[in-house]
């Protein structure tokens, strides 16, 4: 390659281009392309017209149906329409949606609104004000930090790019999916900078290049944005889904899964689904450089920058370790009592007393009572300033726990007017639903494409109350298929609207649609063979399932 450049050509400045707007903008923000803005705004349009249509045609039927279940039916159906094409936030259709349940007589306003005061409710909530300050603190930006100042990895993309999810994973394992890669996302910029501008120097690429369409690029981005999902799965709070999903079967089937059991169940699962994760983002979006120089430096800057932790982030750490002790010792006395209380608590009065206790260790009122830790531990005692504030706290995703309220809201209903039964019994035998396999197979698929057009939240909350009765009616467990359906409502990787996730990262401007819909198809594909495979096997050496 010649030294002199053509005159016509003027060298990109990286730094302008990447972080010029390191902060995530929504879908309104962004420069869509003509096709993009006609398909949000008719996507909106239809929705905001097709929901009350699809609601009365559906109550206008003349089905040989009770009318608890054929209203619940018609009022369901107008808020999954309203969840997929979005004319109002998701949040409020769900809230359009319990509306209608009391003023079109379906229930009674006290039964469609129990749900929402359940323990499930305020583990999110606790959970969600734990994150705020690791957030707020900068304890979740330390924690990436110091993992890719480990030795030899800011030396090479590849080990750049994987350290970087795995990173993303652990924090996103406790930390909202989308907080995470929000908070995380002008790190990945600066990182790419760096190896865009040694790209730009070394001539690996045009000196007029646009660093927003390198592929090293869109491999970081994306790991970033698919790795917060599968590192959701890893806990029972990960993921909003996780819960819904959690609660129902626990309610259709009398087995409780512990956080414990929870972790140790998704652990390998998440691991293969990270070491798959990783080969196909390496694959499809093969770096332009493998050894780069000058991102150790950036990384140690920036830790230096951060200084040394403070009081506040010190006592995130105890008000966060407290909590998840507390979650994880219920699933630890279990393991030592194997699994029958009552009858090791009358040999020991040791586990009888720890079987006590861990019988009082609601995870709901664990998660609440970690979040007011928060506001007891002393950040400086003479000024009488605490970890967090109230302010601090009520910036927390209250959408998020909205829509997952309505969501129990809807499961639960679909299950006491019998509603479910009746879908369960009638989809069985249409599609000839007969074994455990294939009714697995059914839900994971179901789960994958519905949350791939709309929220994950909504997608359990429509699919595992579908799944649990087509189950029971064809005389099958239904603790597997719909564990399966609950992981696999987390997926949703090809678009920028199935998750937050996506859309914040493609909100950067450096993922081309076309590399995150095929990165997203394939690892749909390859991580649903992997909980259908995998999860029945964990399930089963935990003694969850026969």
């Amino acid at each position: 390659m010649t030294t002199e450049e053509p005159a016509s050509r003027t060298r990109t400045d990286v730094e302008s281009a990447l972080l010029g707007q390191a902060t995530y903008r929504s879908l309104g923000e962004q420069r869509l392309s003509p096709q993009e803005e006609r398909f949000e705004k008719g996507r909106r349009t239809v929705g905001l017209f097709l929901a009350p249509v699809v609601t009365l045609l559906f109550l206008a039927l003349p089905l040989d149906l009770p009318y608890a279940q054929q209203g619940l039916a018609a009022i369901l159906l107008g808020v999954v329409v309203l969840w997929v094409c979005e004319p109002v936030p998701i949040p409020i259709g769900g809230l359009i949606g319990m509306a209608l349940i009391v003023f079109l007589g379906v229930v009674p306003a006290d039964d469609a609104i129990a749900p929402f005061g359940s323990s499930t409710v305020f583990t999110f909530i606790g959970a969600f004000i734990l994150a705020q300050a690791m957030l707020k603190h900068g304890l979740a930006r330390r924690f990436a930090f110091f993992i890719l100042s480990l030795p030899g990895v800011g030396r090479s993309t590849v080990r750049v790019i994987i350290a970087f999810g795995l990173v993303t994973c652990l924090l996103s394992a406790f930390v909202s999916n989308t907080a995470t890669v929000a908070m995380l996302l002008p790190t990945a910029l600066g990182l790419l900078t760096v190896i865009a501008k040694l790209m730009q120097d070394k001539g690996v690429v045009a000196p007029d290049f646009d660093p927003r369409r390198v592929r090293v690029g869109a491999a970081l981005l994306l790991m970033l944005a698919y790795g917060a999902s599968v590192g959701g799965l890893l806990t029972p709070v990960g993921s909003p889904p996780n819960l819904i999903g959690r609660g129902l079967i626990e309610e259709a089937t009398g087995v409780t899964i512990t956080f414990l059991d929870w972790f140790l169940i998704a652990l390998p699962i998440c691991a293969l689904m990270f070491v798959v994760l990783a080969a196909v983002l390496l694959l499809l979006n093969k770096p332009e450089l493998r050894r780069i120089e000058g991102v150790e430096e950036y990384i140690r800057q920036a830790r230096g920058d951060m200084g040394r932790m403070s009081r506040k982030e010190i006592n995130t750490i105890i008000a966060f370790s407290v909590t998840v002790a507390l979650w994880l010792f219920p699933g630890f006395v279990n393991l030592l009592t194997g699994g029958d209380a009552e009858a090791a608590a009358a040999g020991s009065q040791v586990l009888s007393v720890l079987t006590a206790i861990a019988d009082r260790l609601d995870e709901g009122m664990v998660a609440v009572f970690g979040a007011a830790l928060l506001f007891l531990l002393p950040a400086d005692w003479r000024k009488r300033e605490f970890t967090l504030n109230w302010s601090d706290a009520a910036r927390i995703d209250w959408g998020t726990v909205v829509l997952f309220g309505t969501g129990i809201v809807f499961g639960t209903l679909l299950d006491e007017t019998g509603l479910a039964v009746t879908i369960g019994t009638a989809s069985a035998g249409a599609l000839g639903l007969g074994g455990i396999v294939g009714i697995t197979i059914f839900g994971v698929v179901l789960a994958i494409v519905v949350s791939e057009t709309t929220s994950n939240t909504a997608s359990a909350a429509v699919v595992v109350p579908i799944i649990i009765p087509i189950a029971t009616a064809a005389n099958v467990d239904p603790l597997i298929p719909a564990l399966a359906a609950t992981f696999a409502a987390s997926f949703g990787f090809m678009l920028p609207v199935s998750t937050p996730q996506n859309a914040v990262v493609y909100g950067s401007g450096a993922v081309p649609i076309t590399n995150m819909i095929r990165s997203g198809a394939s690892f749909d594909v390859l991580g649903a063979i992997l909980i259908i495979v995998l999860l029945p096997v964990m399930a089963s050496l935990l003694g969850l399932a026969a």
